[in-house]
């Protein structure tokens, strides 16, 4: 029988989750949940009967959510799904983490923000969501954050990694598809590669567990990103240049690339926060694109 803490991953059929199963490993016994049931107990999160025996069944000494409805523009046409997991689902979670006295880590989204600012946002700014994927996942915030329940909400943007869907895979598959790109350039954030925050989670919940941190204390918001900032046009110029594509890239304005929900035009996260109550580096977006281009499968020459 293990001695390591019982940790609950839900959604770890997720780009977050899969690597959050690896770098939890150390840390606890890592119990992985998902709507699909693959590497553990399937959970419904659209059944709050479902989370509560799943909850119930594990006994968990904390919780780990990467759960979520990420669907941005479908969400616009189903709202009510979206709400489902992004908020209904975590307030269920917030009650039984209460109502256990152990912790949870939930991640949340640089869209519980407008965009319409040119400085980098704090956890104390006002949010002000424009699509219903930004409000279900405010909504989702709250219920932990207004609960009893030990929380840590760790806001994030603009995930890439070597699974699921994402910016970083998008394009490699269409500079081997096309020679010209158009791509937005007045939308800014930050590339944060799913694995350093996977990374990030697991040191900051062994210290939660080591007692090097007391939840108590520092159960809150964090803002948890690469460092840095820049365009989506910036950010696929960067991975063509690392992968030795020659796709041409062209820079066009959000408004020539219409979209169901509106994208905040600048989402640059202040992680200082984080980085002072934990002591630890997220490092810049480049340095973590080019470890994670290593850990891709080799790509194909670029067409001649």
């Amino acid at each position: 029988m293990s001695d390591l803490p019982r940790i609950l991953l839900i959604g770890s059929d997720g780009q977050v989750g899969w690597e959050l199963r690896r770098t939890l490993a150390p840390v606890g016994q890592v119990i992985a949940a998902s709507m699909h049931g693959h590497a553990g107990p399937p959970i419904d999160l659209l059944d709050a009967s479902s989370i509560r025996r799943v909850f119930n069944d594990v006994e968990p000494d904390a919780v780990v959510n990467a759960a979520a409805y990420t669907a941005v523009d479908r969400a616009e046409t189903e709202p009510e799904l979206a709400r489902a997991i992004n908020a209904d689902a975590v307030h269920v979670l917030a009650e039984l983490c209460a109502d256990a006295d152990i912790p949870v880590v939930h991640y949340s989204t640089d869209f519980v923000f407008s965009g319409d600012t040119d400085h980098p946002y704090r956890e104390t700014d006002e949010p002000a969501p424009t699509s219903v994927y930004g409000e279900t996942k405010r909504a989702g915030e709250l219920a932990l954050l207004d609960s009893a329940a030990d929380a840590l909400v760790l806001r994030t943007a603009w995930i890439y990694g070597v699974r699921g869907r994402n910016f970083l895979l998008t394009m490699l598959n269409l500079f081997r598809e096309r020679t010209e790109l158009r791509i937005v350039d007045d939308q800014v954030g930050t590339p944060t590669w799913s694995r350093m925050l996977a990374e990030v989670t697991a040191q900051v919940m062994h210290a939660v567990f080591t007692g090097a941190v007391d939840i108590k204390q520092v159960r809150g918001l964090y803002h948890v990103t690469g460092g840095g900032a820049v365009s989506w046009y910036g950010f696929a110029s960067a991975i063509r240049e690392a992968t030795g594509n020659d796709c041409e890239l062209t820079p066009i304005p959000t408004s020539e690339y219409p979209a169901p929900a509106r994208r905040p035009p600048y989402s640059v996260l202040d992680t200082s926060k984080f980085r002072a109550t934990f002591g630890l580096k997220l490092p810049d977006w480049r340095h973590s694109l080019a470890l994670c281009l290593e850990d891709l499968p080799q790509q194909p020459a670029p067409r001649a």
